[in-house]
């Protein structure tokens, strides 16, 4: 099995690089992927003093390297289209100065999110259309592929200079985040080094299948991530694009944020869905498909967990995740 498998240490961010790959290399993982920038801070990849550094680059390589681990990708999660000034430029900044920094450091893969932009060109917020039923939606929609394409072009361009594809995960509140609408961007642009990173959690919540997704896109899935999720009883009365999320204090110590001056709600206390370790929403056999249907796309695709269960301390999460990872590979 040439799968790589590992993690993303943002879930460590409370630990020094050292220290998380140390908790990575404990669980059997070897492929590690850190974040650059957009929504959340970069811990473990101090990125000014790599791009201005070429002995820093080689020593932050060892780190791995002497591991016998791998850095598999650059994660730049963002809106690099966002409308606000303190949100989208910053974001947008971090993606090409992350671009660059992976063609420097030889790291093939980038990921991030497609963006949202605001319903017009005098929009302050971000505006992400649901369900167009009513025709002027497609006046908004027809606004926001216009600027989003034109974005992806700079950005296709940009990683083509310096080697690099980008992975896009698809996300709700993004105007990618199915794979109909990631092939879209790609056609509508003629992108040549844009593609998907396949973050199952996202596509289970809103009820695609996930494995037919995987064979839809075939060569367009260049990267991917280890993330389940679940429906729960509140979906019953809510469904599943739930708005009854509360606002989380100023002051409050750990809080996430999101860009300046905004940072993540709370969820409501039944949710209709909810991000659980691997093999806790999804069973064993779905994840031993899902590496196989990966494989068929690239056998030596890197696959990193993503742990984003509440139930469960950063650590145990991502030991859990790894586990039943490691149980559904052994039978490829």
């Amino acid at each position: 099995m040439a799968l790589k498998l590992g993690a993303y240490t943002a879930c460590l961010h409370d630990r020094t690089l050292t220290e998380a790959l140390d908790i990575l290399q404990e669980n059997g993982l070897t492929s590690v992927e850190v974040n650059t920038g957009g929504f959340i801070p970069s811990p473990h990849c101090p990125v000014d003093l790599l791009l201005s550094s070429a002995t820093a680059r080689e020593e932050y390589l060892a780190t791995f390297a002497h591991r016998g681990m791998e850095l598999t990708g650059l994660n730049c999660n963002g809106n690099p289209l966002n409308p606000l000034p303190g949100v989208g430029p910053k974001h947008a900044d971090d993606l090409r100065r992350t671009i660059r920094l992976a063609g420097l450091l030889g790291i093939r893969h980038v990921v991030t999110m497609s963006g949202t932009p605001g319903s017009d060109p005098d929009a302050k917020y971000p505006s992400w259309v649901v369900n167009p039923w009513d025709g002027v939606y497609m006046d908004v929609l027809d606004y926001q592929w216009g600027v989003a394409v034109e974005f992806w072009k700079e950005i296709d361009a940009l990683a083509r200079e310096n080697d690099v594809r980008v992975a896009i995960e698809m996300h709700p509140h993004n105007v990618v985040f199915s794979p109909v609408t990631l092939k879209r961007l790609v056609d509508e642009g003629g992108l040549t080094n844009v593609g998907a990173e396949m973050d199952p959690s996202h596509l289970m919540w809103q009820g695609m299948d996930v494995i037919a997704a995987i064979k839809w896109l075939g060569p367009l899935v260049f990267h991917a991530a280890a993330k389940d999720a679940t429906l729960c009883p509140g979906a019953d009365i809510r469904g599943v694009r739930d708005t009854s999320f509360t606002r989380v204090p100023a002051d409050a110590p750990d809080k996430v944020p999101t860009g300046y001056g905004f940072w993540c709600n709370a969820w409501p206390e039944n949710p209709a869905w909810k991000f659980v370790a691997v093999g806790l929403g999804n069973d064993v056999p779905f994840w031993t498909e899902f590496l196989r249907a990966l494989a068929e796309v690239d056998p030596q695709m890197a696959v990193n967990i993503e742990h984003e269960d509440a139930a469960y301390s950063r650590t145990e999460g991502l030991a859990l995740a790894a586990k039943n990872l490691h149980i559904a590979a052994a039978v490829l």
